[in-house]
């Protein structure tokens, strides 16, 4: 009864204890009003494009086959999923420290002394069964300090999952719109090479009928060679772009399903960003950076508590007895129980310099909080301004590949008529195979900059 009266008395007095160290408060923030790269009105909406699914941006079945793939066998997304399992198990060893350790014991043992000329032989046996307790009382909060530092770790960690998991998505999109752009390429560099190669055997029909000379010919022939060698150069790159999407799929290098062309994959009529406040609470990134801030600032409590004396108890209840029948007979009980308190008095200043790393450990995180917020204004910001621009360049090279067309198709009608050269058929089929191919890099780099303005704006994590 004693005991029991004694160990209800310690724990309100452990419960009546008082942590130190400052209480964690989000620092200020300067955040904008509106995103740079759209207009203000675009910019007060409270919606955003990162709060759709990925299965609602990316809509070829195709791509989006392959980005479940690579959330389910990718090995930096196990990675981290294997970080959170460490984090969860570092968490509860340092919670444990908060409580008593009890342990169970039991022992036996048999001694026999032998007769000698003034003793008689004696042999005895003893076996005893206790429960013994220590605990190290968190009075000053050094342990709940700790145990909140580990579970804002954790938390970071969840958040550094989910921003793989987002350059995960935005990755497998990026890569596959690039396979299909170097396929658009392809296509357009054999379609440019079977009108060379008729434009060539036209060239010599006439050659031959002296009609025209055989630099004609050799001009028309520069054109063939010309679109034949772009196609190995890009084969090579359309295999290497498979390997690189398969490795992010978590599987050995090979061929990769195509679905929609580059162009069927549809952009969304707008791209409203949201407000930049909710960017906070949005982006992974930002958020394990805020989390590993609370646990730096946690850390400034474990660290002052080092100051004031360590409370421990210990306490041994069991039975011991010569007979194994009387073990657990009253006479046989013991019990001992004591309180252990312990102050620093002289650490040539380690304690002190303690706090001091602990402080400026925690300025650093705080600042590199800041900086990580003020780079994510910057990526939303530059995502925005490339996706319109690159809407706009787009859209004058449309323009651009359709007069060249038709400046192409007018010097050919004009050589064929004699009304000019041959070079000037060579400069028009040139100008027009170069509109086509950069065409379709607009037309990837238009979409690469939705996948950006998407990753940036801390979508697909969910």
């Amino acid at each position: 009864m004693k005991v029991a009266c004694s160990l209800i008395a310690i724990a309100l007095i452990f419960l009546s204890g008082c942590t130190v160290g400052p209480n964690y408060k989000r620092p200020k923030i300067d955040t904008p009003a509106s995103y740079r790269g759209i207009d203000t009105q675009a910019g007060a909406q409270s919606t955003s494009l990162g709060d759709e699914k990925w299965w609602a941006i990316f809509q070829d079945p195709q791509l989006q086959q392959l980005i479940r793939a690579a959330l389910a066998e990718n090995y930096d997304v196990r990675i981290a999923a294997a970080r959170v399992l460490q984090a969860q198990a570092s968490l509860g060893i340092i919670r444990a420290d908060q409580f008593p350790t009890i342990t169970a014991g039991v022992s036996g043992s048999n001694v026999r002394f032998p007769h000698s000329k003034q003793l008689p032989g004696v042999e005895t046996s003893a076996i005893a069964a206790n429960l013994s307790l220590a605990w190290e009382l968190d009075f000053w909060g050094k342990f709940r300090r700790s145990t909140e530092a580990a579970r804002a770790e954790l938390l970071a960690t969840q958040w550094g999952e989910r921003a793989v998991i987002n350059s995960l998505i935005s990755n497998v999109a990026g890569a596959y719109l690039q396979l299909r752009e170097l396929d658009l390429e392809l296509e357009i560099s054999k379609q440019t090479l079977a009108t060379r190669e008729e434009s060539l055997r036209l060239v010599k029909v006439r050659a031959q009928g002296g009609v025209t000379s055989m630099m004609d010919v050799r001009q028309s022939e520069q054109l063939v060679y010309d679109a034949a060698g772009a196609i190995p150069n890009l084969e090579r790159r359309i295999e290497q772009q498979e390997n690189f999407i398969s490795i992010l799929l978590g599987k050995n290098p090979g061929p990769v399903v195509r679905g929609r062309s580059l162009i069927e994959n549809a952009i969304p009529p707008t791209l409203p960003a949201g407000l930049p406040s909710h960017l906070l609470e949005r982006r992974p990134d930002i958020q394990a950076s805020e989390q590993l801030l609370v646990a730096a600032n946690a850390r400034i409590g474990v660290a002052k508590a080092a100051y004031f004396p360590q409370i421990a108890l210990t306490a041994t209840g069991g039975y011991q007895s010569t007979a194994l029948t009387n073990l657990f007979t009253a006479p046989a009980g013991l019990w001992n129980f004591g309180a252990q308190l312990a102050q620093p008095l002289f650490t040539a200043g380690r304690i002190r310099s303690g706090v001091r790393l602990s402080k400026a450990q925690q300025e650093e995180t705080a600042l590199v909080y800041l900086r990580t917020i003020q780079q994510a204004f910057r990526e939303v910001s530059d995502s925005l301004v490339a996706f319109t621009k690159n809407q706009e360049f787009r859209r004058q090279q449309e323009l651009l590949t359709k007069a060249s067309e038709d400046a192409t198709r007018l010097s050919d009608v004009r050589y064929r008529g004699g009304a000019a050269s041959y070079l000037e058929v060579l400069d028009s089929d040139t100008r027009y195979f170069s509109a086509r191919l950069t065409l379709a890099q607009a037309e990837l780099n238009e979409r690469l900059a939705l996948v950006q303005v998407y990753n940036a704006l801390g979508g697909g994590w969910e």
